[in-house]
C-alpha cells in the first residue's frame, strides 16, 4: 500500500539534495494512438500510473510522473495519441495537449509501432517534431519478435536519428533507451530560472470528483490559469487521474484530476471500470477531497454515496456547487441546499459547502481557503489533559447508559493519530458502550474542539483489570 501511496507524490527535487542546484529535464512520450506510449511510461515510472489498453485513445490528458533516466532524476510525460484533426472535436484539443507537452519538454521519445511500420501519421508527426528542434530519441516498440524487423529499417525515413529497438511490455531495450537518452540530455541546459517550483515542501494532495460532466477539469483549469486539461461538453473526456503540481500563497499544491464516477450498475466497459478504480485510488491517496456537483442537480443520491465514501475512507472534503452562475434565486437556493446537506450527512456536520462559477471564476476565491481549513481541521491534535477534561464533563452531564444493570465507566480518552482525527477511550466495559453514546461523544468532540465536518475515528477499549491475572 504504501508503494501506492507514492504514485500520487511527484517529488521534483533533486534526489541527491533537499535543496536542487538544477531542473529536472522533462521528456515527453509522444507517437500516433496506440504504439504502446503509456506502456513505455509506466516502464519507465517502474509503476503502473497510466491507464493501458489495446483501445486506441485511451490517454487524453498528459500525465506526469518522475524516473530515472539517463543517468539523472527527470520527469516523463505520458500524452495523448497524435491525430491529424483541427477545429473543436475532442481529437484536436488532444493534439493540442500533445503539442503543448512537446513544446514544455526538454528531450523527446518519439515512439512507433515497428511491428506495423511508419505511417502516414507518423510522418507528419515527426515533421512537427523536427521543426521543434527539441532533442530527440527515435523509438520503435513492439521489438519482442523478427516481425519488426523491416519496421525498424523504416523509422530512419523519419528524419529522427537512429531508432532504438524497444519492447516495453516485455522490458526489452531499456539500456539502449537509457543511453540514448544520456546522449540526448547532454544538449540540455537545466538551469534553474524564477519560474521553477519550490518542491521542498511536501504537497496538499486534493482530489476532486464527482459525477460525469460536473466540471472537475473546467474547475482545475480555472484556477491554476491555463487550459492543462481537456474539456467539452461530453461526459466521460477524463479517464486518467491526472495530477497537476500548482503553488497557491507560497504553498505547494497537488490537484489530481479524476474521471467522472456514475452508478456502479451502469459502469460496464473495461475502460470506464479502470477509470472508476483510478478514481477510487485517488480518494484514498487524497488529504482533502472536493466533492464537484452541477448546481442543478447537486446532493442527488449518487454524490450522497460518494460523500459517505469519502468518509468512511477518512478523507477530509468540501463541497462545491459549481455552474452557480446559472442559478438565479441564489440565496434561497443556497439555503436549500444547506439544510439538505445537514439533513443527509449528519455525520460530517459543519461541512464546507462552497458556491461558485468553474467556467467563469466568480467566487472561486472561496475554494482554497476552505480547502485549507478543512486540511488544518483533519490534522488536528488535541491535548490530553483537555479531553479528559472534556470527557469527565461529558459523562457526567450525560453518563453512558448500564448495561444490564450494570454501570458502565468511562476512565480516560487519549488521541491516537491524526488525519482524521482518532480516539481511543478506555472503559470498563469495552463492547458495553452503544453506538447512540458514541455519537453523542464524536458530535461533542467536534463541537467543542472545533473540528467542523472532518471524519471523527472513536474506539471503545476495555482498560486492564488488575484483578485478572493474564492465561501464562
Amino acid at each position: 500500500m504504501d508503494d501506492e501511496m507514492d504514485d500520487f507524490d511527484v517529488d521534483l527535487t533533486d534526489e541527491a539534495s533537499d535543496t536542487p542546484t538544477k531542473r529536472k529535464a522533462r521528456i515527453a512520450i509522444v507517437g500516433r494512438p496506440n504504439v504502446g506510449k503509456s506502456t513505455l511510461f509506466n516502464r519507465l515510472a517502474r509503476k503502473k500510473l497510466a491507464i493501458v489498453n489495446d483501445t486506441p485513445g485511451v490517454t487524453r490528458d498528459r500525465r506526469e510522473a518522475p524516473a530515472r533516466l539517463g543517468g539523472q532524476s527527470v520527469i516523463i510525460i505520458d500524452t495523448a495519441g497524435f491525430e491529424d484533426a483541427v477545429g473543436e472535436s475532442l481529437e484536436a484539443s488532444m493534439r493540442a495537449q500533445t503539442e503543448m507537452a512537446v513544446r514544455e519538454s526538454d528531450v523527446v521519445l518519439f515512439v512507433y509501432d515497428a511491428r506495423t511500420g511508419v505511417t502516414g501519421l507518423d510522418e507528419i508527426f515527426a515533421e512537427f517534431i523536427r521543426k521543434t528542434g527539441k532533442p530527440t530519441v527515435l523509438v520503435a516498440n513492439k521489438c519482442e519478435s523478427r516481425a519488426s524487423d523491416s519496421g525498424v529499417g523504416e523509422g530512419y525515413s523519419l528524419g529522427l536519428g537512429d531508432p532504438i529497438e524497444v519492447a516495453a511490455e516485455h522490458n526489452i531495450g531499456t539500456l539502449e533507451l537509457d543511453d540514448a537518452v544520456d546522449m540526448a540530455l547532454r544538449e540540455v541546459d537545466l538551469a534553474l530560472d524564477d519560474s521553477d517550483l519550490d518542491m521542498s515542501e511536501a504537497p496538499v494532495r486534493i482530489a476532486v470528483i464527482g459525477r460525469p460532466n460536473a466540471g472537475k477539469s473546467t474547475l482545475i483549469n480555472t484556477l491554476i490559469g491555463q487550459d492543462r486539461l481537456l474539456t467539452g461538453p461530453e461526459a466521460g473526456v477524463t479517464r486518467d487521474s491526472i495530477t497537476i503540481d500548482w503553488m497557491w500563497q507560497g504553498r505547494r499544491v497537488q490537484f489530481h484530476d479524476t474521471a467522472g464516477m456514475r452508478k456502479k450498475a451502469r459502469v460496464h466497459k473495461i475502460l470506464e471500470k479502470l477509470s472508476v478504480w483510478e478514481s477510487l485510488r485517488a480518494i484514498k491517496f487524497a488529504q482533502v477531497v472536493v466533492l464537484l456537483m452541477d448546481a442543478e442537480n447537486a446532493l442527488d443520491k449518487q454524490d450522497m454515496q460518494l460523500a459517505d465514501l469519502c468518509y468512511r475512507e477518512g478523507r477530509a472534503m468540501v463541497l462545491a456547487i459549481t455552474k452557480w452562475d446559472l442559478v438565479t434565486d441564489k440565496s434561497e437556493r443556497a439555503k436549500m441546499l444547506r439544510e439538505k446537506v445537514e439533513r443527509l450527512l449528519p455525520q460530517m456536520r459543519g461541512i464546507p459547502l462552497v458556491m461558485f462559477s468553474g467556467l467563469t471564476g466568480k467566487s472561486l476565491n472561496r475554494l482554497l481557503p476552505a480547502i485549507e481549513r478543512v486540511q488544518i481541521d483533519w490534522s488536528a491534535k488535541v491535548k490530553t489533559s483537555d479531553l479528559n477534561a472534556w470527557l469527565s464533563e461529558k459523562t457526567q452531564r450525560h453518563p453512558p447508559p448500564a448495561a444490564n444493570g450494570r454501570a458502565v465507566r468511562l476512565k480516560y480518552i487519549s488521541q491516537t493519530k491524526t488525519r482524521p482525527p482518532t480516539f481511543v477511550v478506555k472503559s470498563s466495559r469495552e463492547n458495553a458502550v452503544p453506538e447512540s453514546y458514541k455519537r453523542y461523544l464524536i458530535n461533542g468532540l467536534r463541537d467543542d474542539f472545533d473540528l467542523p465536518g472532518v471524519p471523527i475515528r472513536l474506539h471503545v477499549r476495555a482498560g486492564v483489570n488488575p484483578y485478572v491475572t493474564p492465561s501464562s
